[in-house]
């Protein structure tokens, strides 16, 4: 007799090893990043802490590990998404995308597909830590990313996403119950597009 857990446990493990290795942070672009004026990290904490409603502590152990792996983000994407997952996943989300020492945010679209062991839906407010953008044209692309979390109510989730070496780093604090790991994109865009492929 066949077990479903004992048959899903083989190709979870092995995603979920995926998702660790891959999903470890890029490394940043020392040179790169020197040029640009980049975000302190008290900067981040106050506006992170202001977006999402919690105390600077919290906002504070959130970006901690992100500066660790990266340092200093150039700006940042502050807006809320949607997503929703039955083995094959949707995300639709937008925000408004900040550089420090501009004086104008853009508005930003993002859409992308995921397949994995990966159920449910959520509703986020989503914190983006930019890295190593010095022309706003480079961010309007596609982002391979792996992800293994959970979503519950109030949690907060991190995970890297990196492309011709601009280097994303999305805080999620959301409402629903999704679980599981998922490999996928998203895609950046000035405009919204409901197709996300």
């Amino acid at each position: 007799m066949f077990r479903l857990p004992a048959l899903l446990a083989l190709p979870a493990a092995l995603l979920l090893t995926a998702c660790a290795s891959q999903s470890a942070p890029p490394p940043s672009s020392g040179a790169q990043s020197q040029q640009l004026d980049t975000y302190s990290r008290e900067e981040m904490v106050e506006v992170t802490s202001d977006f999402f409603g919690v105390t600077a502590e919290v906002a504070a152990s959130a970006l901690e590990r992100v500066f660790a792996d990266l340092g200093r983000p150039v700006g940042y994407i502050a807006g809320e998404e949607v997503s929703g997952a039955a083995g094959v996943g949707l995300r639709y989300g937008e925000g408004h995308l900040t550089l420090k020492g501009e004086n104008e945010s853009r508005k930003v679209y993002w859409t992308g597909p995921s397949i994995g062991f990966d159920a449910g839906g959520d509703a986020s407010r989503v914190f983006t830590l930019v890295y190593n953008l010095n022309d706003t044209d480079r961010l309007y692309q596609r982002y391979p990313g792996v992800e293994g979390s959970a979503y519950f109510i109030a949690g907060l989730a991190v995970n890297y996403q990196r492309a011709d070496n601009v280097t994303l780093a999305p805080i999620r604090s959301g409402v629903g119950l999704r679980a599981g790991a998922n490999v996928g994109y998203v895609a950046y865009s000035r405009r919204r597009s409901w197709i996300p492929f």
